[in-house]
C-alpha cells in the first residue's frame, strides 16, 4: 500500500506522540554513545528531538540508555518525557518496548518512531509519515525507492502487539513484516536520507 506524499490531510485530527530510541552504546564507534555525538553544533539527541517536533509529533518521548546521565545533563530535552531503559545492551526491542510502555499511560492516537543514528532523516520525512493517520490502527512507514526505512508509525491500538514481539536489535522488524500489507508507505526519498551512524566511516555525514 502506498500513499501519495502531496496528500497531507489526515481524517481526522490525532495526537501523534514522537518517540526518538537514543539508548544505544556505538559499539562499533569504540563505544560512543551515539546520542552525544555531535552534528551542526548540537548534539545527535537535540537534533532528532527538532526533527520530531518540526514534523508535528508531540510530546515527544526519549528513551535514554547509555551514557544515560551525561546525555541528560548536555542534551537540551526540556519538554520531553525521558525514560531510562535499564536493558539497552539487549538491543533496540527493549528500548521500543519502554518507550510504548511509557506512551500506553497518555492519550497519543498513535506514535512515529525515530532512531537517533539516522540525522539524514528531517522533519519532511516525519511530517509525511504522520500524515498517514487514520485510526488507532494506522500502521505506516517512509520508503526510500520503495524500500521500507524509518521512521514509522504505530497507531495505539497496535502497541502492545508491536511490543510483544520487540527483541533484540530486531525492534519491530518482525511485526513490520507479518503485517507488510496493512502498511502505508510514504515515499521519502526526495527529502531524506536513510543512512545510519554506525561505524566509525559513517562520521562524515555529520557536521
Amino acid at each position: 500500500m502506498t500513499s501519495n506524499p502531496l496528500d497531507s490531510s489526515p481524517s481526522v485530527n490525532p495526537a501523534v506522540a514522537g518517540l526518538l530510541l537514543a539508548a544505544g552504546g556505538g559499539r562499533r564507534l569504540g563505544g560512543r554513545p551515539k546520542a552525544l555525538l555531535e552534528h551542526r553544533g548540537g548534539l545527535l539527541v537535540d537534533h532528532a528531538v527538532r526533527t520530531l517536533r518540526d514534523g508535528g509529533c508531540g510530546p515527544v518521548h526519549v528513551v535514554l540508555g547509555a551514557a544515560a546521565e551525561e546525555v541528560r545533563a548536555r542534551a537540551e530535552l526540556s519538554g520531553c518525557a525521558v525514560t531510562v531503559n535499564p536493558e539497552w545492551t539487549e538491543g533496540m526491542g527493549s528500548s521500543l518496548r519502554a518507550g510504548l510502555a511509557a506512551l500506553a499511560g497518555t492519550d497519543a492516537d498513535a506514535v512515529v518512531v525515530l532512531l537517533v543514528d539516522q540525522p539524514g532523516i528531517g522533519a519532511g520525512a516525519v511530517a509525511r509519515v504522520r500524515s498517514a493517520y487514520r485510526s488507532r490502527t494506522s500502521l505506516a512507514a517512509a520508503s526510500y525507492a520503495g524500500e521500507r526505512g524509518h521512521p514509522v508509525m504505530f497507531g495505539a491500538d497496535l502497541w502492545a502487539d508491536i511490543s510483544a514481539g520487540a527483541v533484540g536489535d530486531q525492534g519491530a522488524r518482525a511485526y513490520l513484516r507479518e503485517h507488510r500489507d496493512a502498511i502505508t508507505l510514504v515515499e521519502c526519498s526526495d527529502v531524506a536520507q536513510a543512512y545510519d551512524i554506525d561505524t566509525a566511516e559513517d562520521l562524515y555525514h555529520l557536521d
